[in-house]
């Protein structure tokens, strides 16, 4: 866990327990302890982002007049912040970080691009679907496009001997498909260290559609339905085995990937699961979503997005 040396929890003002900020604390103790880490070398900011256009409206005010009733705002939510921080025991100084602006995902991508933070840490609530496609909520848009991992907490707590799940595309013999398997893998097996819990790797295929075989009689559809589940199976194996993972810990399912995630992460009462997201905007964010997307709200459990390399 070398590389989580710079998180960012992000705070919920509407929110009075902080679940983010306690999952954040769990996490860097865990890392001190499991590592040996010189507190020091930790850095954990707890950002805030704030907006009231009200401000911004008072016209009759000069430019500094509304930077300073800006400033003495913001040092007031300061204040509230740092009360919030003195109700929990961290092993590290948390930073406090208030931030004026009016897209809140805007203002976490700053700060994380400017100070090249390794981690952020946020909570994550249920999106009805039609909100989802109006106005997407912030979870989505850093799921989106910020450039680190994202952890998304939920109420699941973390016991020892539990598990975790990395979701992944093993039958993709695209570079880029390959090597995010990689990171996924590896950042499941170093949260599974931390949390003293179990790898599971968890992998969907598609079925055969069914106008396939009505258009085609002659298609044999059990035959590549055979074919199909032992391509994933022998590829699977080949991926368990480079990274020392137990066959018995690994399941192929048929089915969409957003259920087939859900449905593992149910059956095994998992912790957390780690899925990579490939950044979709635009058009094609809004009518189709990413898996990442689809999960998280169908999700009991924690999960950690991560981006390509060279996101």
């Amino acid at each position: 866990m070398q590389n989580y040396q710079n998180i960012l929890v992000v705070i919920d003002p509407t929110s009075d327990v902080q679940k983010a900020l306690k999952r954040a604390i769990e996490l860097t103790d865990k890392i001190i302890a499991n590592e040996k880490n010189e507190l020091n070398n930790i850095k954990l900011t707890a950002f805030l982002s704030i907006f009231d256009f009200s401000y911004e409206m008072t016209t009759f005010l000069s430019n500094d007049e509304r930077d300073l009733m800006r400033k003495s705002v913001i040092d007031d939510h300061k204040k509230q912040l740092q009360d919030i921080l003195n109700q929990h025991q961290s092993q590290v100084d948390i930073q406090c970080e208030i931030a004026w602006h009016n897209r809140p995902f805007e203002a976490i991508i700053e700060h994380v691009n400017k100070h090249q933070c390794d981690l952020v840490i946020k909570e994550t609530h249920l999106h009805s679907k039609l909100k989802s496609i109006i106005f997407t909520p912030t979870d989505w848009h850093l799921i989106r496009k910020c450039p680190c991992p994202i952890l998304l907490v939920k109420e699941h707590a973390w016991p020892a001997n539990g598990n975790v799940i990395a979701a992944l595309n093993i039958a993709s013999d695209e570079k880029e498909n390959i090597a995010l398997n990689e990171n996924i893998t590896t950042l499941s097996q170093n949260f599974a260290h931390l949390m003293q819990s179990n790898v599971h790797l968890v992998n969907s295929y598609p079925g055969t559609p069914v106008n396939i075989s009505i258009e085609i009689p002659e298609f044999n559809v059990s035959e590549f339905n055979k074919t199909m589940k032992e391509h994933h199976i022998k590829a699977m194996k080949q991926h368990a085995e480079r990274f020392n993972i137990d066959i018995k810990n690994t399941h192929i399912v048929e089915g969409l990937p957003e259920d087939v995630i859900n449905e593992s992460a149910d059956k095994l009462d998992a912790e957390l699961v780690v899925l990579g997201t490939v950044g979709r905007t635009g058009v094609s964010a809004a009518l189709i979503g990413n898996t990442a997307e689809h999960v998280i709200d169908m999700l009991n459990c924690d999960v950690l997005a991560i981006k390509p390399d060279g996101y």
